[in-house]
């Protein structure tokens, strides 16, 4: 085998991985998408998904919320310090919130600035039913994956009753719908820079943050100013599926199809290459033999 197919091999290798990792139910990228069979229910639904940009607009200080450690706080208790980076999620989502987090934790890592001293990140839970003891876990699982000690009293992962959360959540414009048939949450994806006195400075949509956009937002909210609207393009978490009546994560399935798609681009990419010079080898003769010359012939 030549030097060349052990990479390729370890990319296939990885892309499959990956692949996998996403989840274990077999997608089928070539399969059409459902469509609702009860559209004004899902336009209601998706309609009444929301996260807008309320520049300059306060969280609700007196909001009570419970903290990773049990102890009941108020959101004033995490004001007046330095800016903070919200995250509005929940702890039984199954890819949304985590990619998230996963990507505010992407685009802090290489900041030089750091939490607890320069920032704090405030993740919120809008499921009244996650705990402390799930809040605990999240906040252990992301700093690890930040990787900086002596930053967690930078960190809260704050659980709550639902009037707390409505509160805050319509503070910053981020309006989601219960499921009740499944118990998961229709909602959008992104952060809240707020200055340090909970005022909303800027908005990220998705789940990728510019680190140099992040760097400056939160600059700017340590002063105590606010940014610019920003074009969004609202990633929601649920879609309906017409063969069960729920909502279903169409970002699982868009990750997991590409995942799939990429693995079969690499396997064919191996394939065509491995017959290309397997082509190539049997056109050869065995060492210091070739052809004969063009034009001689047997002597006689």
């Amino acid at each position: 085998m030549s030097a060349a197919r052990p990479g390729v091999l370890a990319i296939l290798l990885a892309a499959a991985t990956a692949a996998a990792a996403l989840g274990d139910e077999p997608i089928d990228p070539t399969a059409p998408r459902k469509t609702a069979s009860d559209p004004a229910a899902f336009e209601s639904t998706a309609s009444r998904v929301k996260f807008e940009q309320k520049l300059g607009s306060q969280v609700p200080p007196g909001a009570t919320f419970v903290d990773e450690e049990g102890r009941e706080v108020q959101l004033s208790s995490r004001l007046g310090r330095r800016p903070i980076v919200l995250a509005l999620v929940f702890h039984r989502c199954p890819l949304l919130c985590n990619k998230v987090l996963e990507g505010l934790v992407r685009a802090l890592k290489p900041l030089p600035l750091n939490a607890g001293v320069d920032f704090d990140v405030l993740a919120v839970s809008i499921d009244p039913e996650d705990t402390p003891e799930s809040a605990l876990k999240k906040k252990v699982g992301y700093l690890e994956r930040y990787d900086r000690p002596g930053t967690e009293g930078g960190w809260s992962f704050l659980t709550g009753k639902k009037e707390a959360i409505d509160a805050l959540c319509s503070s910053v414009g981020f309006e989601y719908v219960r499921n009740p048939a499944t118990g998961q949450y229709a909602h959008a994806a992104g952060i809240v820079v707020l200055t340090p006195g909970g005022e909303a400075a800027q908005y990220f949509f998705g789940l990728d943050y510019p680190p140099k956009e992040l760097d400056a937002a939160i600059r700017r909210a340590a002063e105590g100013r606010t940014g610019s609207k920003i074009a969004s393009l609202v990633l929601l978490c649920y879609d309906y599926d017409s063969a069960t009546g729920k909502y279903t994560l169409s970002i699982v399935r868009l990750l997991r199809a590409f995942g799939t798609l990429t693995a079969l681009s690499l396997g064919l990419y191996l394939f065509l290459m491995l017959r290309r010079e397997s082509r190539t080898h049997a056109g050869d003769g065995p060492p210091g033999v070739g052809p004969a010359p063009a034009g001689d012939g047997p002597r006689t």
